[in-house]
């Protein structure tokens, strides 16, 4: 079976550790309520989110020679469409 994946929307900015944490906030505010609208450019991407979803957090270290070592913390929300979630994830 071939997977095919369309990327629909990436952003990469360089902002502070305050800037990510009032993002991630409004973020998880949009999430509560099962729509997310992603602004970029004039352009306009509406996500629906379901009731029931899987969310993934990864995190990473990588050496970059000449630059150091890269850490990644990377939070990822998935699903099917009609598909359920799966189990919690605590923070601590």
């Amino acid at each position: 079976m071939s997977e095919h994946k369309t990327r629909l929307f990436k952003s990469e900015v360089p902002q502070t550790r305050m800037e990510t944490a009032n993002f991630l906030r409004e973020l998880a505010d949009k999430v509560a309520t099962g729509t997310v609208v992603l602004r970029r450019s004039g352009e306009e991407w509406e996500v629906v989110i379901p009731e029931h979803v899987v969310l993934e957090v990864q995190l990473d270290k990588k050496s970059k020679s000449g630059k150091g070592v890269k850490h990644s913390l990377e939070i990822e929300i998935e699903w099917y469409e009609g598909g359920a979630g799966a189990g919690p994830v605590e923070l601590g």
